[in-house]
C-alpha cells in the first residue's frame, strides 16, 4: 500500500510538472505573439510618407556592377562628339576633290584639246606612234571639248527670264514638289549619264578591226550631247527654283526647301547601315554640298546682275546663303552622328573613306592609269562636271559683259588665275593624298599587278609576297612617275592595281588562303565589297543611298 501511494504521488508530481511546463510554454507563445503584434503595429505606424521619402533620398546603387554597359555608352557619346570633326575633314577633302575635277574643265581641258588638235594637224610631219592617230586620252579630251562647246551654244536657245517668271507664278506647294522631283531626276541623270559618257569614250578608243566599226561612235556622241544638254537644263531649273525662293517676300519657300533637308534625317537614321552604305552616303553628301555651292553662286550672279552689280545687295543675300549652308552642315552632322550610333560604327571609318578617295587620286596619276581623275570622281561620287560647267559658263557669259581691250585683258588674267588655282589645288591634294595613303598603309597596293579575269568570273586573288617586301616598291615601280604621260601597254599586266572585292578593309593583312570553289568566291565577293570599288550607284545591302 505504501508503494502504491508513493507511485501515485510521483505520478501526481509528474503530471503537475507537465502542466507547469505546458503553462510556461503557452505563456512564452503568448508573450511572443504579443511582441510580434506590437512590432507589427509599430512597423505599420512607421510606414509613413516621410519614411518613404527618406528611403528614396538615401537609397544607393553601384554602377561598377555593370561596368561594361556604361563604358559602351560613354564610348558612344565620345563617338558622337567626334563625328562632326571627322565628317567635316572628309567633306573638306572631298570638296576640293570635286573642285579639282570642276576646275579641270575650265583650265587644263582647253589646253589639252588644243595640244591634241596641234598633234592632229602636224601628223604628216611627225608620223604615227603606236599605229594611232591620237592617244586614247587625247581622243577623250577632244570629245569632252566638243560636247562642251555644242551644249554651250544649245543653251543660248533656253530663255532664263521666261523660265524664272514661269516658276515664280506657281504656288509654294507646287514649287516644293517640283524641287523634290528635280533632286530625284538629278540623281537618275547622274547615274545614267556617266555610263553614257564612258560608253562614248570606250567606243571611240577601243581597237577596231573594220573601218565600218568607227561609225558606232556617232550615235554615242549624239546621245552624250543630248544627255549633257538635258542635265544642264535640269540644273538650271533647280537654280531658278532656288532663286525664286531667295527673292520671295515672306521666305516661306526657302524655309520649306530647307526643312526638306531635315526630312532626309528621318529617312536615313532609322535604317540599318554598313560601312559600304555609309561610304556611299558620304560621297553623295560631298557631291550634294558642292553642287549646292555652285547653285548658290549662280543665284548670286543672277541677282547681282539684276541689281546692276550693287555690292549692297550682296549683303542682303548673305544671310540667306549662310542659312542654307548652315542647315546643310547641321543635317549632315546629325544624320551621320545617329547613323554611326545606331549601327555601332566608329568615327575612324571616315579616315578609311578619306584614304580610299586619296588612293583614287594617286592611282589616276600613275603612268599606267586606266582612267582620268575627273572620270573617277564622277563614278565614285556621282558628280559629273560637264553639265554644271556648261550651265556656269552660260550664266557667267550672260551676266558679265566683256567690252574693250581692258576687259579682255582682265578675262585673260582671270583665266591664268584659274590655272594657278587648279595647279596649286592639285599639288596640295596630291601631297595630302600620298600622306593619307601612307597612313592607311595602302602604298603597296599601288604597285601590285592586278589579277587576270575572264568574262563572267570574278578575278582571282594574287598570292601575297613575303612580309619583308610589303610596302617596298621594285625598281620598275620606283621608276613609275605620277606625272608622266601614259603609254600603250603590251600583253604585260599594268602596274596599277584594280579593285579587288576581298582586298581592302575586308580581310586582314598577311597570308591569304586559296579559294578553290567559284561559288564560295562569288558569295564572299558579294558579301564583302571593297571600298575601292564602291561608287555612288553601287547597290550595297539592297539599297542605293
Amino acid at each position: 500500500m505504501a508503494d502504491a501511494a508513493a507511485l501515485s504521488g510521483e505520478d501526481k508530481e509528474e503530471d503537475g510538472g507537465k502542466k507547469a511546463a505546458t503553462a510556461e510554454t503557452l505563456g512564452f507563445y503568448e508573450r511572443t505573439d504579443g511582441r510580434r503584434a506590437r512590432e507589427k503595429r509599430r512597423n505599420l505606424s512607421d510606414l509613413s510618407l516621410f519614411r518613404f521619402i527618406g528611403a528614396e533620398l538615401t537609397r544607393g546603387y553601384f554602377l561598377e556592377h555593370n561596368e561594361a554597359k556604361y563604358k559602351e555608352r560613354r564610348e558612344r557619346v565620345y563617338t558622337c562628339l567626334r563625328i562632326p570633326r571627322e565628317l567635316e575633314k572628309l567633306m573638306f577633302f572631298g570638296f576640293f576633290l570635286c573642285l579639282d575635277a570642276f576646275l579641270y574643265v575650265f583650265t587644263l581641258l582647253p589646253l589639252r584639246v588644243l595640244l591634241a588638235f596641234i598633234r592632229f594637224i602636224t601628223l604628216p610631219c611627225c608620223g604615227l606612234s603606236d599605229g594611232r592617230l591620237l592617244q586614247p586620252a587625247q581622243v577623250c579630251d577632244i570629245f569632252k571639248g566638243v560636247i562642251l562647246v555644242i551644249c554651250y551654244f544649245m543653251m543660248h536657245y533656253v530663255d532664263y527670264s521666261m523660265m524664272y517668271h514661269l516658276i515664280r507664278g506657281q504656288s509654294v506647294i507646287k514649287l516644293y514638289i517640283i524641287y523634290n522631283m528635280l533632286e530625284v531626276a538629278d540623281r537618275l541623270f547622274s547615274s545614267f549619264g556617266q555610263d553614257i559618257l564612258d560608253a562614248l569614250y570606250w567606243t571611240a578608243t577601243e581597237p577596231k578591226e573594220r573601218k565600218r566599226a568607227h561609225l558606232g561612235v556617232i550615235p554615242h556622241f549624239f546621245m552624250a550631247v543630248l544627255y549633257v544638254f538635258l542635265h544642264a537644263i535640269l540644273i538650271l531649273v533647280q537654280a531658278t527654283t532656288l532663286n525664286v525662293a531667295f527673292n520671295s517676300h515672306n521666305k516661306s519657300l526657302l524655309t520649306i526647301m530647307m526643312s526638306n533637308n531635315f526630312v532626309e534625317i528621318k529617312g536615313s537614321v532609322f535604317k540599318k547601315f554598313e560601312k559600304n552604305n555609309l561610304f556611299q552616303m558620304s560621297n553623295s553628301d560631298i557631291k550634294e554640298r558642292f553642287t549646292n555651292y555652285v547653285l548658290l553662286l549662280i543665284v548670286c550672279l543672277r541677282n547681282m546682275e539684276q541689281f546692276s552689280w550693287n555690292p549692297d545687295h550682296l549683303w542682303v543675300l548673305f544671310p540667306d546663303v549662310c542659312m542654307v549652308i548652315a542647315s546643310e552642315i547641321a543635317v549632315d552632322v546629325v544624320k551621320h552622328a545617329f547613323i554611326t550610333k545606331f549601327n555601332d560604327i566608329t568615327a575612324d571609318v571616315y579616315s578609311e573613306y578619306r584614304a580610299s578617295l586619296a588612293f583614287e587620286l594617286v592611282s589616276s596619276r600613275q603612268k599606267n592609269a586606266y582612267t582620268d581623275y575627273s572620270d573617277s570622281v564622277s563614278r565614285r561620287m556621282g558628280f559629273i562636271p560637264l553639265p554644271l560647267a556648261v550651265l556656269l559658263i552660260r550664266v557667267v557669259t550672260s551676266s558679265v559683259k566683256v567690252q574693250g581691250v581692258l576687259a579682255y585683258a582682265c578675262v585673260v588674267l582671270f583665266y591664268f588665275g584659274l590655272i594657278t588655282l587648279k595647279v596649286l589645288n592639285s599639288i596640295v591634294l596630291l601631297g595630302k593624298s600620298c600622306q593619307y595613303v601612307k597612313e592607311a598603309k595602302m602604298e603597296d597596293k599601288l604597285f601590285q599587278s592586278p589579277p587576270t579575269a575572264t568574262p563572267g568570273k570574278p578575278p582571282r586573288k594574287a598570292p601575297n609576297k613575303s612580309k619583308t617586301n610589303q610596302g617596298v616598291p621594285t625598281d620598275d615601280a620606283q621608276s613609275t612617275s605620277v606625272t608622266s604621260q601614259p603609254s600603250r601597254q603590251n600583253s604585260t599586266a599594268p602596274l596599277l592595281v584594280q579593285s579587288n572585292p576581298d582586298q581592302f578593309l575586308t580581310t586582314p593583312d598577311g597570308d591569304e588562303k586559296d579559294i578553290t570553289q567559284d561559288g564560295t568566291e562569288l558569295k564572299n565577293s558579294s558579301a564583302n565589297k571593297d571600298l575601292l570599288e564602291i561608287d555612288r550607284f553601287t547597290i550595297c545591302g539592297n539599297r542605293i543611298d
